[in-house]
């Protein structure tokens, strides 16, 4: 496939999200992975608002919403007692338009991308391994092994190193992989069980030495269990079993469990590559950074990654922007993840360090502490920000500028719901699945702004003032330049045609459909 523009390796959620956006996006694409099958197992298993949103985009959420569990709460428990619950609707209501998490199991999640996938036409090259490959400047040349054990080269203009912790890519490049490792071996456990706690609701159980995490699964008495293995059958260092794991928070919260699905065992690591791009490849989800399962941030991480990158290669490929705009692949999405393992890490050490600080925080301080918090609104919201990463800003990018209302460039675009009109899809994030830069304006639009986006080939989409708006923190008649990611490049209060056209010269984008300006509407969406 001498033709390949972007080679994707690894078939996982983040290159599968990659090779899909990039086909929606109209690329040449081609993914690999040396595993025989798709994986059959849960493994990752939350969904959050923001890969939700993402995935409206090019529409999957609506897919993973109805074949997945939404769960709305969450409840801490210390010692056997619950301590605290927080619903997740409460908290990210107004927010997004997913406002709670979905349980949806990594296996089946893979096998819907792989069915979007193949309906843009392609598919995954299964049993085919990257062996090797050289960067020649204008091209990269891979060296893959076929499933008969023959060998070919496949050209490429890009590489996407998407194949997980002990990525070839990534070793390739000779880029550091610098971390640690927990010390506790823990468990996963996908079960079926009866108990108070097996409700659809997350539970979170401390106690003095141990930890237990009960996720609820789609289907009746089912649940994913996390925790620690016994310190006598972990220093065994022979294959374990059920039987080796702790029991004791398991019969303290009186979960019964009357059959194991699937069982395994790992340590968590808590690394960072030292960087995410050299040269034509790139480096993605597990493949640049790991860290501990507190909040489920992992796989969400790598799509964040995958849709982060994937238009910025479309942009170049298509000749609508300069190379440059791929310098803004790291900056942006290796700062996020640094932040990411610090908290993590100081949140898992929290939950798992038998050291006597910690202990006193889970026991005495948490009980304490957690409930007067999640009483706070302010807090609650804050917390879903956080876990949905819907708070995830790009406010340092070159590709940033400007701040109206309480808005800057580099933030995700506020979700807005008209007042009048709160049916699905009439909202300010549909236009979004055009996966192309737009302009929006809350309030009044100006002539000259008309056309401005006319003779730059923006599509425009003005909405009526509100105060949901308002409450967004938008600025009526205000210019907001959205990236094809839904992020704000510009936030002009001014609505300065020259602002805006000196924001595209100086950054070198256009959208995709500037080649054909007269093709490009005004859509004034009046809702």
């Amino acid at each position: 496939m001498s033709d390949t523009q972007v080679l994707v390796v690894g078939a996982g959620p983040t290159g599968l999200v990659l090779a899909l956006w990039l086909r929606r996006l109209g690329l040449r694409v081609r993914i690999v992975d040396k595993t025989p099958e798709p994986g059959t197992t849960s493994r990752a298993l939350v969904v959050h608002a923001r890969t939700l949103e993402f995935y409206r985009q090019v529409g999957l959420a609506e897919a993973v919403v109805a074949q997945g569990l939404e769960f709305t709460a969450a409840n801490l428990w210390v010692r056997g007692r619950k301590a605290a619950r927080v619903g997740f609707g409460a908290m990210g209501q107004g927010l997004s338009p997913f406002p709670y998490l979905v349980i949806f199991p990594q296996d089946e999640h893979e096998r819907l991308l792989i069915e979007r996938l193949s309906a843009t036409g392609s598919t995954v090259e299964r049993r085919t391994e990257l062996l090797s490959f050289e960067d020649g400047g204008e091209r990269v040349l891979a060296r893959l092994r076929r499933p008969d054990g023959t060998e070919e080269t496949c050209g490429a203009a890009y590489l996407a190193g998407c194949d997980g912790a002990h990525s070839t890519v990534r070793d390739g490049l000779g880029i550091g992989f610098p971390g640690g490792t927990y010390a506790h071996l823990f468990y996963v456990a996908d079960v079926a069980a009866r108990g108070p706690v097996v409700d659809g609701e997350l539970h979170v159980a401390l106690d003095d030495t141990d930890f237990l995490a009960a996720f609820p699964m789609a289907g009746p008495e089912r649940a994913r269990l996390i925790g620690t293995v016994r310190q006598a059958a972990e220093a065994q260092r022979e294959a374990l079993s059920w039987q080796d794991v702790s029991k004791r928070l398991i019969e303290r919260l009186g979960i019964e469990v009357e059959r194991v699905n699937w069982f395994s065992t790992y340590h968590v690591h808590h690394r960072v590559a030292d960087s995410f791009r050299q040269g034509r490849a790139f480096l993605l989800g597990d493949a640049a950074h790991i860290h501990s399962p507190v909040g489920g941030q992992g796989m969400n991480t790598g799509i964040g990654d995958a849709v982060n990158l994937a238009w910025k290669l479309a942009a170049v490929l298509h000749g609508r922007a300069g190379t440059e705009l791929l310098d803004t692949y790291e900056p942006e999405r290796i700062a996020f993840a640094r932040r990411l393992v610090a908290t993590t890490d100081r949140a898992f050490t929290v939950v798992t360090s038998p050291g006597p600080l910690a202990r006193f925080v889970r026991v005495a301080v948490a009980p304490r502490l957690l409930p007067a918090l999640f009483a706070s609104n302010f807090v609650r919201r804050f917390m879903f920000r956080t876990i949905s990463q819907i708070g995830v800003q790009y406010r340092g990018s070159r590709l940033s500028a400007g701040r109206a209302g309480s808005v800057t460039g580099g933030d995700r675009l506020p979700w807005v719901m008209p007042d009048s009109s709160p049916e699905e899809g009439s909202d300010n994030f549909a236009p979004l699945r055009s996966l192309d830069w737009q302009i929006h304006i809350y309030g009044e639009g100006g002539a000259r702004i008309v056309e401005a986006c006319t003779r730059r080939g923006l599509a425009l989409h003005i909405f009526p003032w509100q105060p949901r708006a308002a409450r967004a923190g938008l600025r009526r008649g205000a210019v907001y330049l959205v990236r094809p990611d839904g992020y704000v490049g510009l936030a002009d209060p001014a609505a300065s045609p020259a602002t805006l056209e000196q924001y595209l010269d100086t950054r070198s984008v256009q959208p995709l459909n500037a080649a054909h300006p007269e093709a490009t509407s005004v859509e004034w969406s009046l809702h």
